[in-house]
């Protein structure tokens, strides 16, 4: 499944309405970035830092068409290493106004100071954007970023590969370990697991209705280990057990392609974005490519998992940032400009980001690439927009995510390698979770 790869990782939180004191952090900071002293004579200048593809280009058409407020654009490697040099900025007090980020963070950076609150410069257009997508900027009511970009999940499948083998695409989980089981007999693998990628049993866990974190009163909940969980590892643990996964890391992304291209690996859960990847690295199977529902849990209503959902972008504001309407401004310009949506929005112009907006059903032949499916294009049109209708909204990332999930990181290294079980994952997680809010002096219960 892969949706952190080396270039980029997705997710989208409804973020719970929750006190910062206490919950977030034993402290606090106090608010800075006077806008009044940025209003002097001459356009306002904002570093904006991202890693996206596409936006170089969305920058230039916003310095081209504004006077009063210029773009200085710096693009990053990648997504975490956009955490670690804007960690060392913040410290060092000269924070980019203008930060691309994805949902999983906003809670940890507003829990560092970090972050402005632009509810006043913002408010105004919340019914531009889809409800979940408003929701991932937000802590406790307060707009800290503008979302970009949305990221409905489906499965995508090697046509020739399943009609050669008498497949049908996965309707449920027990029918994608079912049909990796026959690929098995020929030697393919269903789909590719790679050792430092954990979001996959993450995506699972919030489908099957797990919440690893939650608000309990004025303290944190932490369960790992909760029903959902254990569901979403029993999936896991039966691909694995039968060995029915590649085994490929995104730090060689190339071959992880040319394993798709080459029918390796037959299918991938994935978003509009991963497309530009395949459409850059693929050269032997453009048309045959399908999309197809992502697969439910046996006997459940059909639900896609949050974490690359919805929203999976966001443009954040700095707290150091001293003009920070114009910022917001910047920043609502480039997630609503109907040519800046476009440009993200292809996978041959921009990253294939699924906007953001109410109103995106426009957008979905721009997200969706005919050179990749083929003849299955139009039908893959539905697909996408199905998959939004059916998102889940109530998981929320909690304070020390980004340490969190690094933790894990090394345990999921352990499943894909045979050295520990799904269940021994979640259990470490579950005390080292606990143990890690106490040390920061946050209130947590589980």
């Amino acid at each position: 499944m892969n949706f952190t790869s080396s270039r980029r990782r997705f997710a989208h939180a409804a973020v719970a309405g929750i006190a910062l004191t206490g919950l977030l952090t034993a402290c606090g900071g106090s608010d800075s970035g006077d806008d009044a002293k940025s209003k002097s004579s001459g356009p306002v200048t904002l570093d904006f830092w991202g890693w996206a593809n596409g936006q170089e280009a969305v920058v230039k058409a916003f310095n081209a068409s504004h006077k009063d407020i210029k773009l200085k654009y710096t693009k990053v490697t990648d997504q975490l290493t956009m955490q670690k040099q804007l960690t060392n900025a913040v410290k060092a007090g000269n924070a980019p106004c203008l930060v691309q980020n994805t949902a999983e963070y906003v809670t940890s950076w507003v829990s560092q100071g970090a972050l402005a609150d632009i509810t006043q410069y913002v408010e105004s257009s919340k019914d531009k954007f889809n409800p979940g997508s408003w929701a991932s900027a937000q802590v406790q009511g307060k707009m800290y970023g503008v979302p970009t970009s949305s990221a409905p999940n489906f499965t995508i499948y090697r046509t020739d590969i399943f009609q050669k083998y008498g497949l049908k695409p996965p309707a449920t989980w027990d029918d994608f370990i079912a049909a990796g089981k026959e690929l098995k007999k020929h030697g393919i693998k269903i789909t590719n697991f790679a050792g430092e990628d954990p979001s996959t049993l993450e995506v699972l866990a919030m489908q099957a209705g797990a919440h690893w974190y939650s608000i309990d009163g004025n303290s944190w909940k932490v369960d790992f280990q909760d029903p959902g969980s254990l569901k979403a590892a029993q999936v896991i643990q039966d691909i694995v057990d039968n060995d029915l996964n590649s085994k490929l890391s995104f730090a060689d992304y190339a071959a992880v392609q040319r394993n798709y291209d080459n029918g390796g690996t037959a299918t991938r859960q994935i978003s509009t974005w991963q497309q530009s990847g395949m459409v850059a690295n693929f050269t032997k199977s453009f048309g045959k490519w399908a999309l197809a529902p992502w697969p439910t849990f046996k006997g459940e209503a059909p639900k896609t998992p949050a974490g690359t959902n919805l929203t999976g972008s966001v443009t954040l504001v700095a707290k150091q940032c001293k003009s920070q309407e114009q910022a917001a401004q910047a920043a609502l310009w480039m997630s609503t400009d109907q040519t800046a949506v476009k440009t993200m929005a292809s996978p041959e112009t921009g990253n294939g980001v699924f906007p953001a907006l109410a109103d995106s059903d426009s957008y979905v032949a721009e997200a969706t690439s005919q050179k990749l499916l083929g003849k299955n294009y139009e039908a893959a049109q539905q697909v996408v927009k199905d998959s939004l209708k059916t998102v889940t909204t109530d998981w929320t990332f909690g304070p020390d995510w980004t340490a969190m999930f690094t933790e894990m990181q090394a345990g999921w290294a352990k499943v894909v390698n045979k050295q520990e079980k799904v269940t021994d994952l979640l259990a470490h997680m579950q005390q080292w979770t606990v143990n890690d809010l106490k040390s920061r002096g946050i209130s947590v219960k589980g």
